[in-house]
C-alpha cells in the first residue's frame, strides 16, 4: 500500500515574537510545498529517505535516539505500525521546495504531509484529524508549539492566530506576491525567543506600548487585507519591522536587505525569528521583477512566492 501527500510551507506576516505575549500573528502559507510518500514494506523496519538526512531502524526505538530532524516521521510511522500493523515496516520519502531553518515552515509542512500520507497507508482521516497528528509529531521536535503553523500548512490561505482564541481564517483574496531574500545567517528560535524575553523584562513598560502598537497594527491589516489594499498592508509591514528593530531581532544585513527591497516593493521586514533566516517584500505584477533584481543585484538568494489557497494534497 502506498500514499503520497503534499503540503505548502508558510510564512509569517505579522505579530512574531508579539504573539508569545498575547498579540495577535497573521500567518498565510506559500506555494513552496513539501511531497512525502509512505509505503508498507514487507520487513519490519522503518525506513526515511530525505535531502536532511535518512535513517533504517526497527520500530519500538526511544525517540531521543532518533535525529530531531527525521523525528516527527518515525513517531508517526511507529505509531501506526503499532496501531494497524506490527508485523509490516515503512519506506518514507520525502521531497522539498522549502529552505530548511529559515522560519518558512519547512518542519510544520513536513508533520501534515508526514501524517497525512504515513496515515494514509493505513486508513483516511480528515484534515482536522491529520492536524492533530501533525501538532503531535511536531511537539516531538518543538514541544511548546501553538500549532499555528500546521493549521496554516493543513489549510491554506491566511490566518489570524492568538494564545487566548486559537486561529481563525481569514476570509481574503488578496492577490499578491512575496519576494523572499534569505540572509544565510543561522539562528536559532529559542536564543532569540529568550532574548526578547529579557529585553522585555528590563523594559515592561515600553515592551507593553509596543505590544499595543502592534495590536493596532495587525487591527488596521485585517481591514487592508479585505480590501486588498498592497499600499496600506505596506505601510505596515514596514511599521512593523519598525517594532522589530526595537526588541533588538534585526541585524546590519536584514537591514541592508529591507533597505534594498524597500526601493521598489510596498514593505518588507523579517518573518519568523529575526537575527537571521529570511525577509520577505510585498509586490504585485508591477514591482515584483525590478524587486527581485534589486536583491539579486547586490548577491542575495531570494525567489518569489504565492499565497497558497490549496493546503494539504493527497494523492
Amino acid at each position: 500500500m502506498k500514499s503520497t501527500a503534499s503540503a505548502p510551507g508558510k510564512i509569517i506576516l505579522f505579530g512574531e515574537h508579539f504573539v508569545v505575549y498575547g498579540v495577535k500573528a497573521i500567518l498565510c502559507a506559500i506555494n513552496k510545498r513539501i511531497t512525502i510518500t509512505a509505503k508498507t514494506i514487507s520487513e519490519n523496519k522503518i525506513s526515511i529517505k530525505s535531502s536532511i538526512g535518512n535513517l533504517v531502524s526497527a520500530p519500538k526505538r526511544p525517540l531521543t535516539e532518533v535525529d530531531i530532524q527525521l523525528r516527527p516521521f518515525y513517531f508517526l510511522a511507529d505509531k501506526m505500525i503499532q496501531k494497524y500493523d506490527e508485523k509490516s515496516g515503512m519506506e518514507i520519502t520525502i521531497d522539498s521546495e522549502i529552505p530548511i531553518g529559515v522560519g518558512l515552515g519547512s518542519s510544520s509542512a513536513c508533520c501534515v504531509a508526514g501524517a497525512a500520507a504515513i496515515s494514509g497507508v493505513f486508513i483516511e482521516k480528515s484534515k482536522e484529524e491529520i492536524l492533530q497528528m501533525a501538532i503531535e509529531a511536531e511537539k516531538t521536535i518543538f514541544p511548546n508549539t501553538s500549532g499555528a503553523d500546521c493549521t496554516v500548512c493543513t489549510f491554506g490561505g491566511i490566518m489570524q492566530y492568538d494564545k487566548k482564541t486559537g486561529h481563525s481564517k481569514i476570509d481574503s483574496e488578496a492577490k499578491f506576491h512575496l519576494v523572499i531574500a534569505n540572509s544565510k545567517i543561522a539562528h536559532y528560535t529559542k536564543e532569540v525567543v529568550s532574548n526578547v524575553n529579557q529585553f522585555k523584562e528590563k523594559n515592561e513598560e515600553r515592551f507593553s506600548k509596543i505590544c499595543n502598537e502592534e495590536n493596532n497594527l495587525i487591527n488596521d491589516v485585517l481591514v487592508c487585507l479585505k480590501k486588498n489594499d498592497l499600499k496600506g498592508i505596506g505601510i505596515n509591514i514596514i511599521k512593523n519591522q519598525e517594532y522589530l528593530e526595537l526588541i533588538g531581532v534585526s541585524n546590519a544585513k536584514l537591514r541592508n536587505m529591507i533597505e534594498l527591497a524597500n526601493k521598489s516593493s510596498f514593505g518588507a521586514k523579517i518573518t519568523g525569528a529575526g537575527v537571521g533566516g529570511c525577509i520577505f517584500a510585498l509586490t504585485d505584477e508591477t514591482n515584483m521583477e525590478d524587486t527581485i533584481q534589486q536583491l539579486r543585484k547586490n548577491d542575495y538568494e531570494c525567489f518569489s512566492v504565492k499565497i497558497d489557497f490549496r493546503g494539504l494534497d493527497t494523492f
